[in-house]
């Protein structure tokens, strides 16, 4: 299976556990080491922060707290050009590179870049997600978030209009079988859902327990794929430096 079939699948994997991707302080209202306890507690094995201001010591928080605490970046831009700067600046430093769309511009440039691993929040302007844009995230294996936050946190018809777009959105994605994942957008470790929570309210939208799970643990396979990708040994998929040869000659 590779790292897309896992988020597409629909199978749940003892070996994959769920992470959340968050908006720590100062972009949010908690610390990354806040949201990591919290994290934990709730039974998360990963903590992504999309914060690039958040100041934490990703390997001191997995070692008090027992969570994987990947740094990211989620790129917030006005129009794909600025967006386009951006991701060149970042990708050398981050393990994952996301993009705010919300705009019909910005999602089609990020399903359209191999270098960004996430589309995030792609129903949350004007813009809207159609079978081109499906198609794009097959061909890049860009990850198309379900952004569950507005079908927690809002009321009354901007709910009911949140669940609407995601069953949608849900609906393209299976069809084209595109990659994906799974997120509530916490800024806040009071925010922050359990699993369970979910799985729950992805039943309301069409999904089966599987399929939650895996968008859930699409975080941590990605991250574990793109730190491989950065390490010194890694050359290109399937080929990497043999340290014992290497210190050899």
């Amino acid at each position: 299976m590779t790292d897309a079939d896992a988020s597409r699948s629909g199978e749940p994997s003892r070996e994959a556990p769920p992470y959340e991707a968050a908006h720590a302080h100062p972009e949010g209202d908690a610390t990354a080491g806040r949201l990591a306890r919290t994290a934990r507690r709730f039974g998360y094995g990963g903590l992504v922060v999309r914060t690039r201001e958040a100041a934490f010591d990703a390997d001191a928080l997995r070692d008090r707290y027992g969570v994987d605490v990947v740094p990211a970046v989620e790129v917030v831009a006005d129009e794909p050009s600025s967006a386009s700067g951006a991701v060149g600046n970042f990708r050398p430093d981050f393990p994952l590179v996301l993009v705010r769309g919300g705009t019909d511009a910005l999602n089609r440039f990020a399903v359209e870049q191999d270098r960004v691993d996430v589309l995030a929040a792609p129903l949350s302007g004007e813009g809207g997600f159609n079978h081109v844009l499906a198609k794009a995230a097959v061909e890049h294996g860009t990850r198309v978030e379900f952004d569950l936050g507005p079908a927690l946190r809002a009321s009354g018809g901007s709910r009911v209009r949140a669940i609407q777009g995601l069953r949608k959105l849900r609906e393209i994605v299976d069809h084209y079988d595109a990659p994906y994942v799974v997120s509530a957008r916490p800024s806040s470790h009071l925010e922050l859902r359990s699993p369970r929570e979910l799985v729950a309210l992805g039943a309301e939208l069409g999904f089966d327990d599987g399929r939650i799970h895996a968008g859930l643990a699409e975080w941590g396979r990605l991250a574990a794929r793109n730190r491989e990708r950065r390490s010194a040994e890694f050359i290109s998929p399937g080929v990497r430096v043999d340290g014992c040869e290497e210190n050899d000659r």
